[in-house]
């Protein structure tokens, strides 16, 4: 018996030759590339830092949240909770005919009765089901991330377990800051690393359920990263976006009271353009409008105040003016429940449950208003597609005429 490979070399033989030359040749000319390219070990610590950074943060933003960390409105909510899962299935750079299938298969989807059109009780079934799959996503990460901060898999992570994975991923000596931690020495950190250490423990202290033992469990580093996911870690939530905008919030009122329509130099804009100090002799000083009375609720004037400065072109203006029209426009019809002017924690709190069902069909309506052309308060084909940047991010052109090729 032959085998195969003896059989193959006997028919290859004349170029088996050829192979030491060819080797050499292949040999110099990987040489010459590896030289010609720079190392770029820095770039990849870098990358390996940022990443290990990611794992073990908590998110700055919450799919399905009405609001962020910071107390600013979600501006990608009503894609979240319509998308779920395909939140990044739209590109702009997407063949239009995909994408207009795609969306009219999500209309099918949504639309349970089968009558082409979608109901409110239907769109906020839909809106539930996608904040589940958001949630789920979130606790399959969190599963992920406690490992990373597990080493030993004990199924409890320290809060100095998660202090030397954290500095270690800001380029601390993880040896170094175990050991310090250990002989109970100072760690030698700048003052914003020293000031997110001291928010990140507060926060763990919260998401360290009764008896607290600073040990979190899996399903409590979930609540540490994923506040959302815990009444009580919500609440936290909701008093540190209080406190935040209070801190942070600041604007200009004018002497009899708080200001906040001012069009004139001093207002500022959240549109990323320069921004300056009101002008001299401009009749306004600098106030506190976030809770500025440390009530721990909000007001209309508090909640969509602007901090301190003035945009540069109309553009900007026009973008500070929606700010403040959509800030009010949630504060009164969706925050404010019971429409007495003030924002209690209570109220905040079932405003950012994402959970909520009274909630989500309130979304519903409001989704529904937004594209419900000929007020017959449901969505139809032609109209999700008219509207398809407010539902995917994305506009898709020929909406009128595709509709019927979709279905």
């Amino acid at each position: 018996m032959v085998w195969p490979w003896v059989a193959m070399a006997s028919r290859w033989g004349p170029l088996i030759g050829l192979a030491p030359c060819c080797l050499w040749l292949l040999g110099a000319v990987l040489l010459m590339d590896a030289s010609a390219r720079p190392a770029n070990h820095s770039s990849t610590r870098e990358r390996v830092a940022n990443r290990e950074e990611n794992e073990i943060l908590p998110p700055d933003h919450l799919n399905g949240v009405k609001l962020e960390m910071d107390g600013h409105l979600n501006r990608g909510f009503h894609q979240e909770v319509f998308l779920g899962k395909d939140l990044g299935g739209f590109d702009e750079d997407a063949e239009p005919r995909r994408s207009r299938r795609k969306l009219m298969v999500i209309f099918s989807k949504v639309d349970v009765n089968t009558d082409r059109k979608i109901s409110a009780k239907e769109m906020q079934r839909w809106i539930m089901e996608k904040t589940a799959e958001h949630f789920q996503e979130a606790m399959e990460e969190s599963k992920t991330h406690f490992r990373a901060v597990d080493p030993d898999g004990d199924g409890h992570v320290s809060w100095d377990e998660y202090k030397v994975k954290f500095l270690a991923s800001k380029g601390h000596s993880e040896k170094e800051v175990a050991d310090a931690i250990r002989l109970n020495e100072e760690l030698k950190v700048d003052e914003e690393t020293q000031e997110v250490l001291e928010n990140l423990k507060d926060r763990w202290y919260q998401a360290d359920s009764p008896p607290a033992d600073l040990l979190l469990t899996e399903e409590e580093f979930l609540s540490f990263l994923h506040p959302e996911h815990s009444r009580g870690m919500l609440r936290f939530m909701v008093k540190e976006i209080v406190r935040d905008l209070g801190e942070a919030g600041s604007s200009l009122a004018g002497t009899p009271g708080p200001r906040t329509d001012w069009q004139g130099p001093g207002i500022v804009g959240r549109s990323g353009q320069v921004l300056r100090e009101p002008q001299p002799g401009c009749g306004l000083t600098h106030s506190r409008l976030a809770d500025q009375d440390g009530d721990k609720q909000l007001s209309v004037p508090e909640f969509i105040s602007l901090p301190v400065g003035t945009v540069e072109n109309q553009q900007g203006q026009d973008i500070d003016d929606n700010w403040v029209k959509d800030r009010k426009k949630e504060f009164e019809e969706l925050i404010d429940s019971n429409h007495d002017g003030i924002v209690t924690a209570e109220e905040l709190e079932s405003y950012m449950d994402p959970m909520n069902e009274y909630n989500a069909l309130n979304e519903a309506k409001q989704m529904i208003a937004v594209a419900d052309e000929n007020q017959n308060h449901h969505l139809e084909p032609e109209e999700v597609l008219k509207y398809s940047e407010f539902f995917t991010g994305s506009k898709l052109v020929d909406y009128a005429r595709s509709v019927h090729e979709e279905f």
